[in-house]
């Protein structure tokens, strides 16, 4: 299969995938979307057995009542997050500040979730006994998948939300007991746009020898502008 994925640097796709959860209406194509999980279907697994699955909603009926009942997980879970956080108090009161402009795009997500374009839903096929390492056979591929997204102007988000209505969420698709939910993905065109992404210095990341011990040729690239890990909790 000749597909041509990239149009812009790897790295800099790397640099400038941002979580993106502001979408415009449009539809994502099925070429897009082919593109999107045939990069997400390369990725690493254990021992090669490619475990990873993915279950594609749109607007089909069955896709309309899975979103609805993700988009009352998303409002609930954002509803705890953002009193626990404290998005209301200290910068959150400043409706100009990061912390209040990330306050109304989590709010508009959650509100607005049953109008995301697309929701992958990335599961991971046991042939095992449930363990703490499973997943890493599929985040590898939700980030190559992210990256495509990326790469072809599209953005998306990670999210483990689901997990307040599971059972209900497997119902409604038909996944079987036997599989790892591991996460859904919104998916769209993104209503502003990609940029370089803001975390913490590299030299605070990274050690060498030991844990704590500085590795000096550890240095963020010249322009390279940081942020801190989040919002402090409240209390």
């Amino acid at each position: 299969m000749n597909v041509s994925i990239e149009t812009i640097d790897l790295l800099e796709g790397i640099a400038t995938t941002r979580a993106i959860r502001r979408f415009t209406p449009e539809p994502v194509s099925d070429d897009h979307l082919a593109r999107i999980l045939f990069a997400a279907s390369r990725a690493p697994s254990g021992s090669n057995r490619q475990p990873f699955r993915f279950v594609v909603l749109r607007d089909g009926p069955r896709a309309r009542e899975a979103k609805a009942i993700l988009g009352r997980a998303f409002r609930s879970a954002w509803a705890m997050k953002r009193a626990s956080d404290g998005y209301e108090s200290g910068s959150g009161a400043k409706t100009d500040s990061p912390k209040a402009r990330m306050a109304r795009t989590m709010q508009r997500f959650a509100d607005e979730f049953e109008s995301v374009p697309v929701v992958v839903i990335a599961c991971h096929v046991r042939y095992d006994r449930p363990n703490t390492y499973e997943g890493a056979s599929v985040y590898p591929a939700c980030q190559n998948l992210l990256l495509a997204a990326r790469a072809i102007g599209l953005g998306g988000v990670l999210s483990t939300w689901h997990l307040l209505v599971e059972n209900e969420l497997r119902a409604a698709v038909g996944i079987p007991d036997d599989v790892f939910v591991a996460a859904t993905i919104a998916l769209g065109h993104p209503e502003g746009r990609h940029g370089p992404v803001r975390r913490r210095p590299l030299g605070e990341l990274v050690y060498e020898d030991g844990w704590g011990e500085p590795a000096p040729w550890a240095v963020d690239p010249p322009g390279t502008r940081h942020t801190r890990a989040g919002p402090p909790r409240a209390g």
